[in-house]
């Protein structure tokens, strides 16, 4: 690792001479084995580096010496070298009567042949990124903000989706943010405008993803724009909306106010401000908000922007502080962990774990109470559940579908017994919404239905950070479209309102008694309510429509190894469950642009597959529309990010979950359909037109598990030649009869 005097030179360049001067240096050290360097030499190679790469982007010759580098003289070049000598004047130093250029003692002590290599691989990086911008225009933070504090209030009367601001904020400043040196490249920077509507405060969020990778908790850097747009302050913050749900607004604010005295002792900060006179000028409570949560700021009046360079400093500055918090934040943990032995662990809060490891503990959780799932499954549902909190889980009788769905939310504290899970057996003779959410009766007063209970108090204000699950059980007995068509399309209006998802009402005010508007008027979907119904498909049950299937992910339980037995291991600390705070499981996504910015090449990549499928689904009239690549699109950007499976097994997971439910018919069109899709699945060209004829072979093989080891997406594979099998041999086939 190259030292800390070295790892910084290159941060702050106008030309790229100074990449060029280093590595001159270290080009005549390979073979001279010398840190004596003669001017002169150095010149001369310094020289040659521009002269052989003329025909390249290389900067040009100072315009008052030369118009080209072949027309450039040693004198002038040795004279040039003044500029990038001086810059580099902590670590380099020229000898005048010797004529040589040395390093300063502190720092060719530390040299070796490694530190002079990683040096060179630094030097060509930074030369090789900073020649790949010549001829674009440079970035300018200065102008950036500027143009946002100028044009933000009128842009706000204009139309939201595609507005330039937007792009300026999620695309254009963390990419400038992103190419800065002292910016580590596993930062999340994110900027928001809002979602879906005007924000009042923007921001442009810096975190380090191992202490928080969200803006709602944990500590990070943000430049936040107070809504009168006079001035930005560029801070060291923390998160408020999970402080605040968790502990009140009362207690939450006293938190915060302490963590920030706290860390104001812990790091110098200096430069910045430490007080609370950070002023948003916001008419709602987000002011205050964000005056508790700051540790330290620096203001930015718009008449008085500081240039490019005064940013990128004060901006390092903050950068280096929030580094020096973050090392004795991972210190402490690491110390903690140390300290306490294995069999004195409590049981960590399962907000201070990763996903990755708060879904080891919900495994765990299932597995000492003697229900095993196969590899993946609780991963796939969460991740269907964060992308949508409607899920739909099918299959055989007696598969334990229902208590998946019981073990899961227990093991995030929901029960019975505290209201946050709600079991709703469905009748076969629902046959309109009344039967979940409530009906008049004869005398015009409301009898509510279960849902509507559930609603009404997973919406209390002391309840909207903890999750509320309903299984709707056994829910195609009767008709899905006829008792849950409301519902299914009040959960497609949902949109961001400050800091929480909202959605279009259930039961409207007007339609009640005024005694029973202030409990069930208004009422809609909460952002902590889950809803995962578990459907079995056979004669007694109803088929689902394309809307349906449209706005879930149908998780599949039909292939069972009934040679799974329980473990006789005596477990020596039974698992408990682990309340969890709402934001685990809440959607952060609503709209694709919410994503875009900072998955651009998986949301490429998942959506040129979704091309492709969609040319083979048209044969049908089967293809899929925007609703669904976004939702195919947000749970491929979950799995990538908390980092559960392979982005193959999460699009094969789609590919089942998603797409083949669409599927279903007795033509030939829809085997030609199920033989191209298989192409893709197995990643293999398939001799379509011969097996039109006889595709036996496919599922025979798929029988004695020939293929499975062999298929790109093995789940889709394996289906997909069921369902071949179901339309040879019955002459129709379906998702859900295979």
């Amino acid at each position: 690792m190259l030292p800390e005097q070295l790892s910084s030179i290159f941060r702050i360049k106008q030309k790229s001479y100074k990449m060029v001067l280093i590595l001159s240096l270290i080009e005549y050290y390979e073979q001279s084995r010398s840190l004596f360097f003669p001017l002169s030499v150095i010149a001369k190679r310094f020289l040659a580096y521009f002269q052989e790469n003329s025909r390249n982007k290389v900067d040009s010759p100072p315009s008052s010496k030369a118009i080209h580098w072949n027309e450039f003289t040693l004198s002038q070049t040795t004279s040039l070298l003044k500029t990038p000598l001086e810059a580099l004047s902590a670590i380099l130093e020229v000898d005048q009567d010797q004529q040589t250029i040395t390093f300063r003692s502190d720092i060719s002590d530390k040299l070796d042949d490694k530190v002079i290599q990683e040096l060179k691989e630094y030097a060509l990086k930074e030369l090789q990124n900073y020649n790949d911008k010549l001829g674009k225009p440079a970035f300018s933070l200065h102008n950036a903000l500027s143009e946002i504090m100028n044009s933000y209030i009128p842009a706000r009367n204009q139309v939201f989706a595609g507005h330039p601001l937007g792009a300026l904020f999620r695309q254009a400043i963390p990419e400038h943010l992103r190419s800065l040196s002292f910016i580590d490249p596993d930062y999340k920077i994110q900027g928001s405008v809002g979602q879906g509507n005007w924000a009042n405060i923007p921001w442009i969020a810096v975190m380090d993803k191992r202490i928080t990778d969200t803006t709602q908790h944990g500590e990070y850097i943000v430049y936040l724009f107070s809504e009168d747009m006079e001035s930005v302050y560029l801070t060291l913050a923390q998160g408020v909306t999970v402080p605040k749900d968790e502990l009140g607004k009362k207690e939450g604010y006293q938190y915060l106010e302490h963590k920030a005295a706290e860390i104001r002792e812990l790091i110098p900060l200096e430069g910045m401000h430490k007080d609370d006179g950070i002023n948003l000028t916001s008419k709602s409570g987000l002011g205050r908000d964000y005056q508790v949560s700051t540790i330290a700021y620096i203001r930015y009046d718009r008449e008085a922007i500081p240039d490019d360079d005064q940013l990128q400093s004060d901006l390092e500055n903050v950068v280096s502080n929030y580094k020096m918090y973050v090392k004795h934040v991972l210190q402490n943990k690491n110390a903690d962990e140390e300290i306490t032995a294995p069999e004195e662990k409590e049981s960590p809060s399962l907000s201070s774990l990763t996903v990755s490891e708060q879904l080891e503990q919900i495994k765990s959780f299932i597995s000492h109470r003697g229900f095993h799932y196969p590899h993946g499954l609780v991963e796939n549902l969460y991740v269907s559940l964060k992308t949508k909190p409607f899920v739909i889980l099918a299959g055989v009788s007696g598969t334990g579908k229902t208590k998946l769905v019981k073990l899961f939310a227990e093991a995030m504290g929901a029960t019975a017994d505290n209201g946050q899970f709600t079991l709703i057996p469905v009748r076969p003779d629902w046959s309109d919404p009344s039967d979940l959410l409530g009906y008049k009766d004869l005398s015009g007063v409301f009898r509510p239905g279960r849902l509507a209970e559930v609603l009404v108090e997973a919406s209390q204000p002391e309840n909207q950070h903890k999750p509320y699950f309903i299984c709707l059980d056994e829910m195609n007995l009767a008709r899905v479209e006829y008792y849950f068509s409301d519902v299914l399309s009040v959960i497609e209006t949902q949109e961001w309102r400050q800091d929480r998802i909202v959605t279009s009402k259930l039961i409207n005010r007007e339609s009640l008694l005024q005694e029973e508007q202030l409990l069930y008027g208004d009422l809609s979907i909460p952002d902590n309510v889950y809803l995962i119904g578990t459907v079995n498909m056979d004669e007694t049950t109803h088929p689902f429509s394309k809307k349906v299937l449209d706005r879930a992910n149908t998780i599949e339980f039909n292939y069972i190894n009934l040679q799974q037995y329980p473990s006789l291991a005596i477990h020596e600390k039974e698992a408990t469950d682990l309340p969890v705070h709402n934001s685990f499981l809440r959607s952060e996504y609503l709209q694709l642009i919410d994503v875009y910015s900072e998955y651009t090449e998986l949301v490429h990549a998942t959506t040129e597959k979704l091309v492709k499928i969609n040319q083979i689904l048209e044969e049908i009239h089967s293809h899929v529309g925007f609703r669904i690549r976004d939702s195919i699109c947000f749970y491929m950007v979950y799995n990538q990010r908390f980092e559960l499976l392979s982005d193959d097994e999460a699009f094969d997971l789609q590919l089942l979950q998603k797409i083949l439910p669409r599927v279903q018919g007795s033509s030939l069109s829809v085997k030609k359909v199920l033989l191209k899709l298989l192409q893709g699945a197995l990643g293999r060209t398939l001799p379509v037109s011969d097996l039109m004829d006889d595709a036996s072979e496919i599922y025979l093989n798929w029988n004695d598990n020939q293929e499975e080891d062999k298929a790109k997406h093995p789940l889709s594979a394996r289906k997909i030649a069921f369902m071949l099998r179901r339309l040879e041999e019955d002459g129709f086939t379906s998702y859900w009869l295979s």
